[in-house]
């Protein structure tokens, strides 16, 4: 059992079988996002998911186009993966003070 899945196991396991996650992207989860109203989704670290792209051989704005319309914008069902741009790693990556 991988560490993600212990986490589901132990802290949404009624939802355990219906959370989607992002294929290949595990090194970018950062957790389970609730709101009242909406089912838990899978959530990751945006620019950690642009990294393992860079790893995989992309550059900035392939990774960044694959992200946009092979990933982010692949809808799913109401357990789609959700995606954040932390405001720490946002600044810092694009450079902006």
């Amino acid at each position: 059992m991988t560490a993600i899945q212990d986490f589901l196991e132990s802290h949404f396991e009624q939802f355990k079988d219906d959370i989607l996650f992002a294929d290949g992207f595990e090194d970018a989860f950062i957790g389970i996002v609730t709101n009242k109203g909406h089912k838990p989704t899978a959530c990751y670290d945006y620019q950690k998911c642009l990294e393992v792209l860079h790893r995989q051989g992309m550059d900035n704005t392939e990774a960044f186009e694959y992200m946009e319309h092979n990933v982010v914008d692949a809808y799913v069902g109401e357990y789609t993966p959700s995606f954040i741009d932390r405001f720490d790693t946002v600044k810092d990556y694009y450079g902006h003070e």
